[in-house]
C-alpha cells in the first residue's frame, strides 16, 4: 500500500482554511491602524515584565529567577530602546531607558559575582550602569 504526500479530495491543508485567510487580513488591518510608537513601546514592556519576571522580581520570584534569559531580555531591550530612542522622542524613550536602567541596576544587585561596569546586559548599547 503506497501514501500519497497529496491531501485527499475535498481537504483542505492545516493552516489554509478560509478561516485562517480571514484572520490574517483581520490581523493585517490591525496592525495597520497602530502606530510605530506604539509598537515598539509595547515591545518594550513585554521585555521589560519578562526581564523583572526572569530577576526573580515577580511574585513567587525565585521559582522563575534565570539570570542568563534574564541578561538576554535586558541586551534586547536596551538594543531596542537605543535604537528606538530618536524615534520614539524623549516622551517615550525616557521612561523606558529609566525602566531599562533600573533593570540593569538589579541584575546588578542579583548577581553572585557582579560583571564589570560596562559589561553588564545591554551595557555595549548603554554604556556603563552605576547604582
Amino acid at each position: 500500500m503506497t501514501h500519497s504526500a497529496q491531501p485527499d479530495a475535498g481537504t483542505t491543508p492545516p493552516g489554509d482554511s478560509p478561516d485562517a485567510f480571514a484572520d490574517v487580513d483581520t490581523m493585517t488591518r490591525d496592525l495597520a491602524d497602530v502606530s510605530a510608537i506604539e509598537v515598539i513601546s509595547t515591545l518594550a514592556v513585554h521585555l521589560m515584565s519578562a526581564s523583572a519576571v526572569k530577576l526573580g522580581l515577580a511574585e513567587d520570584g525565585e521559582k522563575h529567577k534565570d539570570l542568563d534569559e534574564a541578561r538576554k531580555l535586558i541586551t534586547a531591550l536596551a538594543g531596542l530602546v537605543t535604537a528606538g530612542a530618536p524615534e520614539l522622542g524623549s516622551q517615550h524613550a525616557g521612561p523606558l531607558r529609566d525602566g531599562l536602567r533600573s533593570l540593569q541596576l538589579a541584575f546588578r544587585e542579583a548577581s553572585l559575582i557582579p560583571d564589570d561596569p560596562g559589561k553588564g546586559p545591554g551595557e555595549k548599547f548603554t554604556g556603563p550602569v552605576y547604582g
